[in-house]
């Protein structure tokens, strides 16, 4: 009836479905806007917009068009468009879809998706009352800032116009001094102040354009030469890429095996062919590396795109992949998100490291947005590891992939002979220090010889607990309620997880004793003993207190390949990726207590880290060898890994999931709940175990699952929030995904979860 009515009295026009900034999970909705007579030329799908929304007409929001249509409407209940600000559409048909992937499959906002989607220098400022926008992007780019690693807000005071900026770089990163000065509306002073306070670090750039447009070839293609045993793997992932039909394909190789030349080569073919190209590396510390590597073979046809770029760089570079000018992206899990046409592979290297999934919103893997992408484009997808996730070898075994296997290193260099120490035989013998008796041998003779050595510790700082001998109060955040790390540079202890710092304290802060018992080692304490044992050694120290800089990593590792360092020693930052090839002594120290996390991923994790952190060894001509420090040398884990035996692993590690209802033989969902109020988070979690519960039993499709908890998380405060969480096993399955997403809303629009924040993770860590 009311429809017919509208019609009789002649109303119709064009409508706009548009997605707009800020919306609430529960109310969040493509909602219809009337295009102006004025802006119908403008309007279309994939632009942005300024529209009023809400009850207060005067506030203004941006949001996104996803589709235009002629239609019938009410001009009292539909509000008007007030402005386009896009002269071209923003995000494609390809882009769109995957922001309503990414909603329904990561419980996002629209806007959370598109936020994501679209690089941060293209975003922008609005003024909420007068719907004035600026652009993020300013142009030229000098003094860079961040917000601090170590950043501690709970002992500083923000005026509203500091807050906004914290905010901003909370959400894009990092941009120039100039761009946060006219995005914020803030002088420059306030940046110098909060840099003062240590809540921002700076660094210098030349300027904002493009990182990658200057590049040169240096080197050639031609040059690159297979081995049998690579030539038999390229050819039969080239007969793939050439179907013209969506694939995925799995390359498990040795570490040493040559698989980069074999991205190489397929890159080259695919581009030669008119298509293009995104390759992934997990972390930010081998971006230079292979983007030097691949510059050099494809000059300016490649691209950059990773988050210690600035707002303009990343502008810039998103510019360059929408003209065409850029047509092989080389990037972190972002650049999964590159606007390019006619793609024809997608490469991810080392595709079992966790830093590919994202752990805040939208949560998504970019190894399934990977596999959106190939479907869409009828592309490869290659999945590359020498120690693939437990859920993809699953996938090529049982033939959803194509698997494809390197077993010997290029240029017939060897696996190193790997050692495993009992640590606990070392104690018997009186030995109190952090290394063998063996491996501080085999340090010297490296050194003697020239040849370079390579320490692991996942663990930074110099001490990792302190606690008072008399009353046994551990030295613990005062937000997050764990022990502090002990720092020897500055004589401060730190929180790891909320970047708390203060002076080492000289009393208990419980009975004021002042006798406080220091124990564990991080990298710090690893430097001292080595310059202890050999004083003439040059160290390198690789983690998070030492790579601040943005061109750490490059220069750094530039040093060491030059031989200005004998031992590099580092967090897990230098275990993958990197190919040193006078590394012949790998050390790899306290490994134990991955082992027991408590979390189903924590064996997979530990394998790969040491099976790839040995084979940095004896990369050249000359003989590797490593040697594992643990107490459990007994331990499957551990002798698999000494062995690189990943088929073994695989086995082994599939039986025990199986067998415990894990991934990849189920899914997970985690759901978390976090409030400054410890009992709000605990009655939120058992609320909204009711409210799923009674979903569950209301819906027509019955499910397999099986809920565990609610119950503490593992470490049970962070950042002044309590946590608990839900965990399901079930099957991820778009009916199971509504259940979960209407459970959401109806918890979202109940107050007992005013104070309450919630999150849901699929198949990521659980902690």
């Amino acid at each position: 009836m009311e429809v017919k009515g509208l019609v009789a009295r002649g109303i119709a026009g064009v409508i706009a479905q548009v997605a707009v900034e800020k919306s609430l999970y529960s109310f969040d909705l493509l909602f219809d806007y009337i295009v102006p007579y004025d802006l119908i030329d403008k309007a279309a799908a994939g632009k942005r917009v300024i529209v009023p929304f809400g009850r207060n007409a005067g506030k203004k929001r941006q949001g996104l068009i996803f589709g235009v249509r002629e239609d019938v409407y009410d001009p009292v209940r539909i509000k008007k468009i007030n402005a386009v600000t896009d002269e071209e559409p923003l995000l494609n048909d390809e882009m769109l879809k995957l922001v309503i992937w990414l909603k329904d499959n990561t419980f996002c906002t629209y806007f959370d998706a598109v936020k994501t989607v679209i690089p941060a220098g293209l975003g922008l400022q609005l003024n909420e009352e007068s719907g004035s926008v600026k652009t993020r992007y300013k142009g030229d780019v000098t003094k860079i800032v961040s917000v601090s690693e170590n950043a501690d807000f709970s002992l500083s005071e923000l005026t509203p116009k500091q807050k906004s900026v914290i905010d901003m770089l909370e959400e894009y990163g990092s941009a120039s001094v100039s761009e946060v000065c006219g995005l914020c509306s803030v002088t420059a002073v306030v940046v110098t102040n909060l840099i003062k306070k240590g809540l921002l670090e700076e660094h210098f750039s030349e300027q904002s354009k493009s990182i990658s447009k200057d590049f040169s070839v240096t080197a050639k293609l031609a040059d690159i030469k297979f081995s049998p045993a690579q030539q038999k793997v390229f050819d039969g992932i080239k007969k793939l890429a050439d179907c013209n039909e969506a694939k995925c394909a799995l390359l498990r190789g040795i570490t040493g095996s040559g698989k980069t030349s074999v991205f190489i080569k397929l890159i080259e073919h695919v581009t030669e062919n008119g298509k293009t190209a995104i390759m992934l590396v997990p972390e930010i510390s081998l971006t230079p590396q292979i983007t030097n590597h691949f510059k050099s073979l494809f000059g300016n046809k490649v691209a950059i795109i990773h988050s210690d770029l600035s707002l303009g760089q990343r502008a810039d570079e998103y510019k360059r992949i929408k003209t065409g000018e850029a047509r092989i992206i080389i990037g972190t899990r972002s650049a999964v998100f590159a606007p390019l046409e006619n793609i024809g592979i997608i490469v991810i290297d080392e595709e079992g490291e966790h830093s590919y999934k994202s752990d805040r919103s939208p949560r998504y893997h970019a190894r399934n947005v990977a596999k959106q992408r190939a479907f869409y484009h009828n592309a490869l997808l290659l999945l590359a590891s020498a120690t693939p996730s437990i859920e993809s070898y699953h996938l090529a075994k049982t033939g959803r992939y194509s698997l494809f296997e390197l077993n010997e290193r290029y240029s017939k260099s060897i696996l190193p002979d790997v050692y495993i120490v009992d640590m606990k035989l070392e104690q018997e013998y009186g030995n109190r220090s952090n290394f063998s008796e063996v491996f501080i041998h085999e340090l010297g003779e490296n050194l003697k010889r020239g040849e370079q050595s390579l320490i692991l510790l996942n663990r930074r700082g110099y001490h990792t607990y302190a606690k008072c001998i008399k009353c046994g109060e551990a030295v613990s955040c005062p937000v997050c309620l764990i022990p502090l790390t002990y720092h020897k540079n500055n004589d401060t202890v730190q929180c790891h997880y909320c970047g708390f710092t203060s002076k080492m304290p000289e009393n208990c802060r419980k009975c004021g004793c002042r006798h406080i018992y220091q124990s564990g080692t991080g990298t710090q304490r690893i430097e001292d003993e080595i310059s202890g044992w050999f004083p003439k050694a040059r160290i390198l120290r690789m983690d998070a207190d030492t790579t601040v800089s943005k061109t750490a990593f490059e220069t750094n590792f530039a040093k060491f390949r030059a031989g200005e360092y004998d031992i590099m020693i580092g967090t897990q930052m230098v275990a993958k990726g990197l190919d040193f090839e006078n590394i012949t002594l790998v050390g790899v120290l306290a490994i134990d207590k991955a082992l027991y996390a408590g979390d189903y991923l924590g064996y997979e994790k530990t394998f790969s880290l040491i099976t790839q952190v040995v084979g940095r060894s004896g990369r050249g001509s000359k003989k590797g060898r490593a040697y594992l420090q643990t107490f459990t040398p007994e331990h499957y884990v551990l002798n698999l890994a000494a062995a690189q035996n990943y088929t073994e692993f695989y086995a082994q590690e599939a039986d025990v999931r199986k067998a415990l209802i894990f991934p990849p033989f189920c899914d997970i969902f985690m759901i978390c709940f976090t409030s400054a109020d410890e009992n709000e988070s605990e009655k939120a979690a058992e609320k909204f175990l009711g409210i799923l519960s009674k979903i569950l039993s209301e819906a027509r499709e019955k499910f397999p699952y099986r809920v565990l908890g609610p119950s503490k998380s593992g470490v049970g405060r962070v950042n002044g929030k309590y946590r608990r969480k839900l965990i399901i096993k079930c099957k991820n399955s778009p009916a199971f995904r509504k259940i979960i997403s209407d459970s959401l809303k109806t918890a979202y629009a109940d107050n007992d979860f005013k104070y309450t924040g919630i999150t849901v993770d699929i198949n990521g860590e659980i902690v």
